[in-house]
């Protein structure tokens, strides 16, 4: 993250400008209401005026998205109000931001916000734009609550955890339209230039009809926190978020989204069905909860084009975090911005900047200070439905459909009834403190 800092604090004045002006992937500008522009919003642009920013979500993604948002130019970025379930993290993310920014943070105590309900004493401020980074099974509430609020929205991928959840947010975000509200989602591989100049290339027909794409995140795995002396159960989860479905979504839907959004956002489309293998081989600790630690999709697309999906937690394996594309008149390593012919030849290879995380708020910005409201909600919900379906194709064995899958009924959890660390999480231990673990064949999906 430091690098992203010390690279987006190098790009010059007049690199920004050229970027900012390109259009933001998958995005839109001022909303319309009965067909008409909302004079109103989008007559007002921020210019050189001091946008006002809350944190909901104090963990290292929402620190480093705060960092990122007041690197932005064109005029002033203020943190004024930040929230999270845990006092330490919004002491540690305060501490962390001030460090590096400490002319544009102005969080009174009486603005630092703690608990369940926290986020709702952000929205009650007057800030701007929210940057919504709680665990992902809480943004269909927080999105939800944030554009009935007037807010713009940044949002973390990935926005759900089941379908009820894409479904609230589809709707939120049909809201935030109507309202003119942007919406920006974190898969910021939509804004790195690399990959946008090859995403162009290929849908421009460089490697021909595209038959089969690859998609990986295979890793080792992330971190654990050990459970401590006297914590409820809820905070154990809380802070093991990651382990737990409820709250993550397993790492299939949490990680392995940036990848298939990119094969997504190449097939303009979203997959009609899936099957997939998947299971827990080496991480079966306690301590990993619930989930897998590793899942294989096939993903079928309209056009009968194939994407074969990884995505892995286990040591000392082969690690990839790619994407690839094969076509009737060559192939390509998208993450690599390259591109070869049928004989292997490399034909194409680009030049472009990369640092989405970074660029993803100067987009932003710079379009909310043009009078833009860029909204990305759909193609987020949707390529967070991609995963949680690759996930219920593993969970199941079963082969599902796209539409049986995002009609379904199955939630996780009824995250708006949970008020404090004494509530009762949807999953509990076994009396050995193992978590029951889906097993293909017999778990129900739909």
């Amino acid at each position: 993250m430091q690098d992203q800092r010390q690279t987006s604090q190098r790009t010059s004045r007049r690199e920004f400008m050229k970027h900012s002006s390109l259009l933001v992937a998958g995005g839109a500008v001022a909303g319309t209401v009965a067909g008409q522009l909302d004079i109103a919003r989008a007559a007002h642009a921020y210019g050189s005026d001091t946008i006002k920013i809350g944190l909901i979500g104090c963990g290292g993604r929402g620190t480093g998205a705060a960092v990122q948002a007041m690197n932005t130019t064109g005029g002033e970025v203020k943190l004024i109000a930040m929230a999270d379930a845990f006092a330490d993290r919004v002491q540690a993310s305060y501490r962390s931001i001030r460090s590096e920014h400490p002319d544009k943070v102005d969080v009174p105590k009486e603005r630092q916000f703690v608990g369940f309900d926290a986020y709702k004493g952000v929205l009650e401020t007057d800030v701007d734009l929210v940057i919504l980074a709680t665990p992902p099974g809480f943004r269909p509430l927080h999105f939800e609550a944030a554009i009935k609020a007037g807010k713009h929205v940044f949002m973390e991928k990935p926005v759900a955890v089941d379908a009820p959840g894409v479904r609230r947010v589809l709707a939120a975000n049909e809201e935030a339209k109507k309202k003119s509200l942007a919406v920006a989602v974190g898969l910021q591989r939509r804004h790195e230039r690399a990959y946008m100049e090859t995403i162009a290339k290929l849908q421009e027909g460089a490697i021909g009809r595209i038959l089969l794409t690859r998609a990986y995140w295979n890793g080792a795995g992330v971190w654990v926190r050990p459970r401590e002396p006297n914590q409820t159960e809820m905070e154990y989860q809380m802070r093991n978020w990651y382990y737990f479905n409820w709250l993550c979504g397993d790492h299939i839907v949490e990680q392995h989204i940036h990848n298939l959004d990119v094969i997504n956002w190449l097939m303009n489309g979203y997959p009609v069905e899936a099957n997939g293998m998947g299971g827990r081989q080496v991480r079966t600790g306690k301590e990993y909860g619930e989930i897998y630690d590793h899942h294989f999709v096939e993903f079928t697309y309209a056009d009968g084009s194939k994407m074969y999906s990884q995505c892995r937690h286990i040591p000392n394996t082969w690690n990839s975090v790619s994407e690839h594309a094969h076509g009737t008149e060559g192939e390509a390593d998208i993450s690599g911005g390259k591109i070869y012919n049928a004989k292997g030849e490399l034909v194409w290879r680009t030049n472009a900047s990369r640092g989405g995380h970074q660029q993803e708020h100067h987009d932003l910005f710079a379009a909310l200070r043009r009078g833009d409201t860029p909204n990305e909600g759909e193609f987020g919900a949707l390529s967070t439905m991609t995963a949680i379906l690759g996930r219920m194709a593993t969970y199941s064995g079963q082969k599902i459909r796209w539409d049986d899958a995002l009609k379904s009924d199955l939630k996780l959890a009824d995250v708006d009834s949970y008020h404090s660390f004494e509530d009762t999480p949807p999953v509990l231990p076994d009396p050995d403190g193992f978590y029951a673990v889906a097993m293909p064949g017999k778990t129900k999906v739909l």
